[in-house]
């Protein structure tokens, strides 16, 4: 996948001090008696995946994780990616897969590559906005597409769905583009929500997930706020409220960890948010 991606924040200071002290910044949560197993998006780390990827897909295996989803494929073949899926203990839980890839003679190479994966989740990671995004009609047209789309892969056993970018949450005639996709998408589309950026775009996640229940099969988990380069569970996200939602209307099948900045080490950081998300019960 080569697209552009929002800029990084600035790198500094994490905020590992506070477990120094052993004093937990992490809140209580309750337990709904749901778990829902744990990936990493690999664009979490881009340069490692880049020098190292079955090394890189080895380490995040013995980090815990269950899964990891896929921001690119590294010059290798579905093959190739399987067996170092196996080697590690992972699974795919789903892939940023670029809507072209998906369109006309494309999708059935798409289909094969992914079964070989054993992946279900074909999520487009970013749209131009003005083309896709600039109107209600360019919208509604959006919604068209990727519902005629997910209905085409759904007898493979596969979702297409649209993930979550700041501009997204801007407004058209008072309504977001983002509620307004959704709102016209059929409901096989799926809504890859991504905390931070729906935040960091003035959007109110916890809304969201109300309003579309059923919707957010995988859902992107990152942070917002905190000091620079905080590590999940570190930032200003009300984790309880989205985990609850998650687990009780979202129809949440994957949680899926991306961490776009660090303070030290990109796996040293991927590794706390991991360990975050246990320290909450997950």
């Amino acid at each position: 996948m080569n697209i552009s991606r929002r800029d990084m924040l600035k790198i500094g200071a994490g905020a590992a001090a506070l477990y120094a002290t052993g004093r937990s910044p992490l809140p209580a949560f309750a337990d709904t008696g749901k778990k829902i197993p744990i990936g990493l998006q690999l664009y979490s780390l881009r340069d490692d995946c880049g020098k190292d990827l079955p090394g890189t897909l080895a380490a995040v295996g013995k980090l815990g994780y269950q899964a990891v989803e896929f921001a690119g494929y590294y010059g290798r073949n579905a093959q190739q990616l399987r067996k170092m899926l196996d080697q590690s203990g992972l699974k795919c839980c789903g892939t940023h897969t670029g809507l072209d890839t998906l369109l006309g003679d494309n999708l059935k190479r798409t289909v094969e590559f992914h079964k070989t994966l054993g992946n279900q989740f074909l999520n487009v990671p970013y749209l131009d906005h003005n083309k896709y995004f600039g109107t209600a009609q360019a919208i509604q047209d959006t919604a068209k597409l990727l519902t005629e789309l997910a209905e085409k892969v759904k007898p493979d056993g596969m979702h297409v769905g649209y993930h979550a970018h700041g501009g997204d949450f801007q407004k058209i005639d008072g309504v977001t583009c983002w509620d307004r996709l959704f709102t016209s998408a059929g409901p096989d589309v799926v809504m890859q929500l991504d905390i931070g950026n729906c935040l960091d775009g003035g959007g109110n996640p916890y809304a969201i997930l109300k309003k579309f229940p059923g919707r957010t099969l995988t859902i992107h988990i990152k942070e917002h706020g905190g000091k620079a380069g905080a590590p999940l569970g570190e930032g200003t996200v009300k984790w309880d409220q989205i985990f609850n939602l998650c687990e009780t209307v979202g129809g949440t099948q994957w949680y899926i960890v991306e961490q776009e900045s660090y303070a030290g080490a990109p796996l040293d950081s991927v590794a706390q948010c991991l360990k975050n998300m246990r320290k909450m019960g997950k």
